[in-house]
């Protein structure tokens, strides 16, 4: 199979329609359509049912979709990073979301810097969830993220810290007094609030502890007693010494932290 005859497979798979794949391809539709039957010939099986309105993915099809997206990040992966190890000046691309390092960059920073391998860190930011994506696609070397291992399926993960939560409440809120909350209290003041009415100072969050040193003045972070730890995690795609190194610092930095 060539990556061409992948990428147009994808078009269609995601599409369901060979006109508006073709046109978000930029070719006509003619040869993509020869191109999806050669492709079909040599697998020996249908990928599409083709109907008045367009195409669905049969079973082999799905199976195909998932393979050539995965096949497809691993070659824009590999000339992401064939590109940065080229550059003059090489770095170390962390991704991180503002806010995501349970407080350990600095130290972690700090850390790395004593390492022989070491290179300049380049900080990328990113929204939430895009850090396993950035990572597979060559466009970082690791991540510093709240979240769960199951949402990094094919990359090394370690576990830094486990954080407890908090509850964000505007400071005038009938919970923002206590020392600490339930998880019911919360869930039951949530139902309590009209969504229609209500104004942006009422929305309530759960989230990390880490987090409540950065909230604004107006706001008011109180301990969630049954919430369930939130976990730090370290994630990387390919070790490099550069990587190992920064993997080391990172857990270095955290059980010092902690202990």
């Amino acid at each position: 199979m060539e990556t061409r005859e992948l990428a147009y497979f994808v078009a269609v798979a995601e599409e369901r329609h060979f006109g508006k794949a073709a046109a978000k391809l930029g070719i006509a539709q003619p040869p993509l359509s020869r191109a999806i039957k050669q492709l079909e010939r040599r697998l020996g099986v249908e990928l599409f049912t083709r109907t008045s309105r367009g195409v669905d993915r049969t079973e082999a099809g799905e199976v195909l979709l998932e393979e050539a997206r995965r096949i497809l990040e691993a070659i824009e992966a590999a000339a992401q990073r064939t590109r940065r190890a080229g550059q003059k000046r090489r770095s170390l691309v962390l991704v991180l979301k503002p806010g995501g390092d349970g407080g350990l960059l600095p130290a972690i920073r700090q850390a790395y810097e004593r390492e022989a391998d070491a290179l300049p860190v380049e900080v990328r930011g990113c929204g939430t969830g895009e850090q396993a994506r950035l990572l597979r696609e060559g466009a970082g070397d690791v991540a510093i993220m709240h979240g769960r291992r199951s949402d990094l399926i094919g990359l090394e993960v370690e576990e830094l810290l486990a954080e407890s939560q908090v509850v964000i409440l505007p400071p005038g809120h009938r919970l923002a007094g206590r020392a600490e909350v339930r998880l019911a209290e919360v869930a039951d003041e949530l139902r309590r609030t009209d969504t229609k009415r209500a104004v942006p100072n009422r929305a309530m969050a759960i989230v990390p502890a880490s987090i409540a040193a950065q909230l604004r003045r107006d706001l008011v972070a109180v301990p969630v007693r049954d919430a369930p730890t939130a976990s730090v995690l370290l994630a990387w795609a390919k070790e490099t010494k550069p990587i190992a190194a920064f993997v080391r610092a990172a857990i270095g930095a955290a059980q010092s932290a902690t202990s």
